[in-house]
Protein backbone atom coordinates (compact mmCIF):
# COMPACT_ATOMS: atom_id res chain seq x y z
CA UNK A 1 0.00 0.00 0.00
CA UNK A 2 1.49 3.58 -0.69
CA UNK A 3 1.14 6.10 2.43
CA UNK A 4 0.84 9.31 3.14
CA UNK A 5 4.23 10.49 1.91
CA UNK A 6 4.52 8.37 -1.17
CA UNK A 7 1.03 9.94 -1.98
CA UNK A 8 2.39 13.52 -1.96
CA UNK A 9 5.55 12.76 -3.34
CA UNK A 10 3.40 11.38 -6.29
CA UNK A 11 0.92 14.51 -6.53
CA UNK A 12 4.37 16.64 -6.37
CA UNK A 13 5.48 15.25 -9.64
CA UNK A 14 2.58 15.82 -11.58
CA UNK A 15 3.61 17.95 -14.57
CA UNK A 16 0.48 20.53 -14.21
CA UNK A 17 -0.19 22.13 -10.93
CA UNK A 18 -3.56 21.26 -9.06
CA UNK A 19 -4.99 23.49 -6.54
CA UNK A 20 -7.25 23.41 -3.37
CA UNK A 21 -9.07 26.31 -2.81
CA UNK A 22 -11.93 27.29 -0.36
CA UNK A 23 -15.14 28.76 -1.16
CA UNK A 24 -13.78 32.47 -0.69
CA UNK A 25 -10.38 31.65 -3.02
CA UNK A 26 -7.65 31.17 -0.55
CA UNK A 27 -5.09 28.52 -1.96
CA UNK A 28 -4.97 25.82 1.26
CA UNK A 29 -2.57 23.29 -0.81
CA UNK A 30 -0.60 23.43 -4.34
CA UNK A 31 0.83 20.21 -5.74
CA UNK A 32 2.58 19.58 -9.03
CA UNK A 33 3.49 21.71 -12.01
CA UNK A 34 6.46 20.06 -12.61
CA UNK A 35 6.39 21.28 -15.96
CA UNK A 36 8.90 24.25 -16.45
CA UNK A 37 8.18 24.47 -19.81
CA UNK A 38 5.03 26.17 -18.45
CA UNK A 39 4.87 26.99 -14.69
CA UNK A 40 6.53 28.77 -11.98
CA UNK A 41 6.72 27.06 -8.85
CA UNK A 42 3.41 27.83 -6.93
CA UNK A 43 4.14 27.05 -3.47
CA UNK A 44 3.69 30.63 -2.43
CA UNK A 45 0.35 30.89 -2.79
CA UNK A 46 -0.61 28.46 0.13
CA UNK A 47 -2.79 31.22 2.24
CA UNK A 48 -3.26 33.61 -0.51
CA UNK A 49 -6.49 34.66 -1.54
CA UNK A 50 -7.57 35.18 -5.29
CA UNK A 51 -9.14 38.50 -4.30
CA UNK A 52 -5.37 40.07 -3.44
CA UNK A 53 -3.63 38.24 -6.06
CA UNK A 54 -6.15 38.49 -9.21
CA UNK A 55 -7.63 41.93 -10.43
CA UNK A 56 -11.28 42.32 -9.15
CA UNK A 57 -12.97 40.86 -12.79
CA UNK A 58 -10.57 37.93 -13.10
CA UNK A 59 -10.92 37.42 -9.65
CA UNK A 60 -14.78 37.33 -9.24
CA UNK A 61 -14.79 35.22 -12.23
CA UNK A 62 -12.77 32.26 -10.59
CA UNK A 63 -15.32 32.83 -7.20
CA UNK A 64 -18.48 32.30 -9.72
CA UNK A 65 -16.64 29.10 -11.10
CA UNK A 66 -15.53 27.40 -7.38
CA UNK A 67 -19.00 27.98 -6.28
CA UNK A 68 -20.76 26.09 -9.62
CA UNK A 69 -18.44 23.35 -8.67
CA UNK A 70 -19.68 23.49 -5.17
CA UNK A 71 -23.07 23.60 -5.98
CA UNK A 72 -23.34 20.82 -8.71
CA UNK A 73 -21.00 18.42 -7.62
CA UNK A 74 -19.78 17.78 -10.67
CA UNK A 75 -16.51 18.07 -12.91
CA UNK A 76 -16.42 21.55 -14.14
CA UNK A 77 -13.86 22.25 -17.18
CA UNK A 78 -13.19 25.90 -18.41
CA UNK A 79 -11.13 27.72 -20.71
CA UNK A 80 -9.31 30.99 -19.71
CA UNK A 81 -6.75 33.40 -20.28
CA UNK A 82 -4.13 34.76 -17.89
CA UNK A 83 -1.73 37.66 -18.85
CA UNK A 84 0.29 39.88 -16.84
CA UNK A 85 -2.37 42.76 -16.26
CA UNK A 86 -4.86 40.13 -14.62
CA UNK A 87 -2.21 39.90 -11.64
CA UNK A 88 -1.90 42.52 -9.06
CA UNK A 89 1.26 44.31 -8.82
CA UNK A 90 2.66 43.40 -12.02
CA UNK A 91 3.94 46.24 -14.78
CA UNK A 92 1.34 46.73 -17.91
CA UNK A 93 4.64 45.68 -20.07
CA UNK A 94 4.73 42.18 -20.79
CA UNK A 95 4.35 39.48 -23.38
CA UNK A 96 1.73 40.46 -25.77
CA UNK A 97 0.27 37.39 -25.51
CA UNK A 98 -1.65 35.75 -22.73
CA UNK A 99 -1.21 32.60 -21.45
CA UNK A 100 -4.33 29.81 -22.13
CA UNK A 101 -5.02 27.48 -19.37
CA UNK A 102 -7.88 24.94 -19.05
CA UNK A 103 -9.24 24.41 -15.58
CA UNK A 104 -10.49 21.17 -14.13
CA UNK A 105 -12.66 22.13 -11.28
CA UNK A 106 -13.74 19.58 -8.64
CA UNK A 107 -15.57 19.73 -5.42
CA UNK A 108 -13.89 17.76 -2.49
CA UNK A 109 -15.59 15.28 -0.03
CA UNK A 110 -13.82 17.10 3.03
CA UNK A 111 -13.79 20.55 4.03
CA UNK A 112 -10.32 22.69 5.31
CA UNK A 113 -10.60 25.13 8.45
CA UNK A 114 -14.40 23.96 7.71
CA UNK A 115 -14.32 25.66 4.20
CA UNK A 116 -15.98 23.44 1.61
CA UNK A 117 -12.77 23.30 -0.75
CA UNK A 118 -12.12 21.81 -4.66
CA UNK A 119 -9.56 20.95 -6.36
CA UNK A 120 -9.08 22.98 -9.24
CA UNK A 121 -5.88 21.65 -11.70
CA UNK A 122 -4.68 24.00 -14.26
CA UNK A 123 -3.24 22.93 -17.94
CA UNK A 124 -1.22 25.08 -20.25
CA UNK A 125 -3.08 24.70 -23.82
CA UNK A 126 -1.54 27.78 -25.00
CA UNK A 127 -0.22 26.11 -28.70
CA UNK A 128 -3.72 24.15 -28.68
CA UNK A 129 -5.78 27.41 -28.42
CA UNK A 130 -3.61 29.40 -30.62
CA UNK A 131 -3.74 26.88 -33.07
CA UNK A 132 -8.13 26.65 -32.87
CA UNK A 133 -8.09 30.45 -33.46
CA UNK A 134 -5.75 29.65 -36.43
CA UNK A 135 -8.03 27.01 -37.98
CA UNK A 136 -11.04 29.00 -36.86
CA UNK A 137 -9.59 32.20 -38.75
CA UNK A 138 -8.67 29.67 -42.32
CA UNK A 139 -12.64 28.04 -42.21
CA UNK A 140 -13.81 31.66 -41.90
CA UNK A 141 -11.53 33.83 -44.43
CA UNK A 142 -11.30 33.74 -48.11
CA UNK A 143 -8.33 32.40 -49.01
CA UNK A 144 -7.94 35.16 -52.60
CA UNK A 145 -8.73 37.92 -51.00
CA UNK A 146 -8.03 37.28 -47.37
CA UNK A 147 -11.76 38.96 -46.36
CA UNK A 148 -14.13 36.64 -44.66
CA UNK A 149 -16.30 33.70 -46.65
CA UNK A 150 -19.73 33.56 -47.31
CA UNK A 151 -19.96 31.33 -44.23
CA UNK A 152 -18.63 34.00 -41.53
CA UNK A 153 -20.51 36.62 -42.98
CA UNK A 154 -24.18 34.98 -42.54
CA UNK A 155 -23.24 34.24 -38.58
CA UNK A 156 -22.49 37.76 -38.29
CA UNK A 157 -25.70 38.79 -39.95
CA UNK A 158 -27.45 36.20 -37.88
CA UNK A 159 -26.19 37.95 -34.54
CA UNK A 160 -26.88 41.40 -36.21
CA UNK A 161 -29.91 40.77 -36.83
CA UNK A 162 -30.47 39.56 -33.00
CA UNK A 163 -29.54 42.94 -32.11
CA UNK A 164 -31.23 44.86 -33.98
CA UNK A 165 -34.85 42.87 -33.30
CA UNK A 166 -33.79 43.39 -29.53
CA UNK A 167 -32.60 46.81 -29.19
CA UNK A 168 -33.23 48.48 -32.73
CA UNK A 169 -29.68 48.80 -33.31
CA UNK A 170 -30.06 48.83 -36.95
CA UNK A 171 -27.14 47.30 -39.85
CA UNK A 172 -26.96 48.33 -43.35
CA UNK A 173 -26.05 45.95 -46.50
CA UNK A 174 -23.73 46.72 -49.08
CA UNK A 175 -23.19 44.45 -51.81
CA UNK A 176 -20.82 45.09 -54.80
CA UNK A 177 -19.67 43.30 -57.91
CA UNK A 178 -17.50 43.92 -60.84
CA UNK A 179 -18.61 45.61 -64.02
CA UNK A 180 -17.12 44.57 -67.34
CA UNK A 181 -14.83 41.32 -65.25
CA UNK A 182 -15.78 38.85 -68.16
CA UNK A 183 -14.69 41.48 -71.06
CA UNK A 184 -11.39 41.91 -69.09
CA UNK A 185 -10.76 38.58 -67.87
CA UNK A 186 -11.29 37.70 -72.03
CA UNK A 187 -8.58 40.62 -72.90
CA UNK A 188 -6.13 40.56 -69.80
CA UNK A 189 -6.44 36.93 -68.96
CA UNK A 190 -7.66 34.89 -65.50
CA UNK A 191 -4.80 36.67 -63.70
CA UNK A 192 -5.80 39.84 -64.35
CA UNK A 193 -9.21 38.96 -62.89
CA UNK A 194 -8.04 37.78 -59.52
CA UNK A 195 -5.58 40.94 -59.61
CA UNK A 196 -9.42 43.19 -59.71
CA UNK A 197 -10.72 41.22 -57.51
CA UNK A 198 -7.83 41.18 -54.63
CA UNK A 199 -7.79 45.23 -55.06
CA UNK A 200 -11.11 45.54 -54.62
CA UNK A 201 -10.93 43.56 -51.30
CA UNK A 202 -7.52 45.85 -50.30
CA UNK A 203 -9.64 48.64 -51.14
CA UNK A 204 -12.13 47.50 -48.54
CA UNK A 205 -9.36 46.64 -46.10
CA UNK A 206 -7.93 49.68 -45.75
CA UNK A 207 -11.11 52.40 -46.21
CA UNK A 208 -13.82 50.44 -44.18
CA UNK A 209 -14.04 50.75 -40.44
CA UNK A 210 -12.77 48.32 -37.73
CA UNK A 211 -16.19 46.53 -36.88
CA UNK A 212 -17.53 46.59 -40.45
CA UNK A 213 -17.92 42.80 -41.98
CA UNK A 214 -16.12 42.58 -45.65
CA UNK A 215 -16.94 39.55 -47.25
CA UNK A 216 -16.16 37.92 -50.63
CA UNK A 217 -19.77 36.50 -51.11
CA UNK A 218 -18.91 34.48 -54.57
CA UNK A 219 -17.04 34.91 -57.73
CA UNK A 220 -16.60 39.06 -58.15
CA UNK A 221 -19.37 39.86 -56.00
CA UNK A 222 -18.56 41.62 -52.54
CA UNK A 223 -21.24 41.84 -49.17
CA UNK A 224 -20.14 44.14 -46.56
CA UNK A 225 -21.99 44.39 -43.48
CA UNK A 226 -22.27 47.72 -41.63
CA UNK A 227 -22.80 48.00 -38.12
CA UNK A 228 -25.38 50.88 -36.41
CA UNK A 229 -25.06 52.29 -39.76
CA UNK A 230 -29.08 53.46 -41.32
CA UNK A 231 -29.55 54.40 -45.14
CA UNK A 232 -28.42 57.49 -44.92
CA UNK A 233 -24.66 56.71 -43.92
CA UNK A 234 -24.72 53.72 -45.43
CA UNK A 235 -25.40 55.71 -48.94
CA UNK A 236 -22.46 57.92 -47.76
CA UNK A 237 -20.06 55.01 -47.02
CA UNK A 238 -20.99 53.93 -50.81
CA UNK A 239 -20.32 57.15 -52.54
CA UNK A 240 -16.64 57.12 -50.74
CA UNK A 241 -15.75 53.76 -50.80
CA UNK A 242 -17.28 53.65 -54.45
CA UNK A 243 -14.29 56.93 -55.31
CA UNK A 244 -11.93 54.69 -54.17
CA UNK A 245 -12.58 52.04 -56.19
CA UNK A 246 -12.59 53.95 -59.61
CA UNK A 247 -8.94 55.35 -58.07
CA UNK A 248 -8.02 52.00 -57.34
CA UNK A 249 -9.09 50.15 -60.56
CA UNK A 250 -7.98 53.21 -63.09
CA UNK A 251 -5.03 51.29 -64.18
CA UNK A 252 -7.32 48.29 -65.50
CA UNK A 253 -8.78 48.85 -69.04
CA UNK A 254 -8.98 47.58 -72.50
CA UNK A 255 -9.57 50.29 -74.81
CA UNK A 256 -12.92 51.83 -74.21
CA UNK A 257 -14.02 49.26 -71.69
CA UNK A 258 -13.17 50.07 -67.80
CA UNK A 259 -13.13 47.83 -64.60
CA UNK A 260 -15.92 49.90 -62.62
CA UNK A 261 -18.01 48.61 -59.80
CA UNK A 262 -21.67 48.85 -59.17
CA UNK A 263 -23.72 48.81 -55.56
CA UNK A 264 -26.71 47.91 -54.11
CA UNK A 265 -27.43 48.93 -50.62
CA UNK A 266 -30.36 48.26 -47.66
CA UNK A 267 -30.72 48.39 -44.55
CA UNK A 268 -32.74 46.71 -41.69
CA UNK A 269 -36.49 47.34 -41.35
CA UNK A 270 -39.04 46.38 -38.49
CA UNK A 271 -41.15 44.29 -41.17
CA UNK A 272 -38.00 42.22 -41.96
CA UNK A 273 -38.51 38.34 -40.72
CA UNK A 274 -34.50 37.75 -40.76
CA UNK A 275 -31.45 38.90 -42.83
CA UNK A 276 -32.16 37.10 -45.92
CA UNK A 277 -34.65 40.20 -46.16
CA UNK A 278 -32.30 42.62 -45.88
CA UNK A 279 -29.59 40.86 -48.07
CA UNK A 280 -32.62 40.31 -51.09
CA UNK A 281 -33.03 43.91 -51.35
CA UNK A 282 -29.63 44.58 -51.65
CA UNK A 283 -29.15 41.74 -54.36
CA UNK A 284 -32.10 43.42 -56.01
CA UNK A 285 -30.82 47.26 -55.75
CA UNK A 286 -27.03 45.92 -57.48
CA UNK A 287 -29.23 43.98 -60.48
CA UNK A 288 -30.98 47.69 -61.10
CA UNK A 289 -27.35 49.78 -60.69
CA UNK A 290 -26.55 46.84 -63.38
CA UNK A 291 -29.42 47.40 -65.40
CA UNK A 292 -29.44 51.26 -65.48
CA UNK A 293 -26.25 51.24 -66.75
CA UNK A 294 -23.57 49.93 -64.45
CA UNK A 295 -20.81 51.66 -62.43
CA UNK A 296 -23.35 53.29 -59.66
CA UNK A 297 -24.71 52.90 -56.21
CA UNK A 298 -28.67 52.15 -56.04
CA UNK A 299 -30.35 52.17 -52.46
CA UNK A 300 -33.16 49.90 -52.01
Amino acid sequence: MINAEQMFSILDTLPDPAFIITREGRYVGVFGGKDARYYHDCKGLVGQLIANLIKPDKAKWFIEQIEKALVTRNLLIVEYELSNKDVKGLPDEGPEEPIWFEGRVQALDFKVDDEDVVLWVASNISERHHLEVKLREMSDTDQLTGLYNRRKLERELISQFEAFTRYGLSTSILMFDLDNLKFINDSLGHLAGDELITTLANTCMAELRANDIACRFGGDEFVVALPAIDQVQAVQLAERLHRCFIDALSRFSVKETKATVSMGISSMTVGDTSYLDVLRRADTALYQAKHQGKNRIVSA
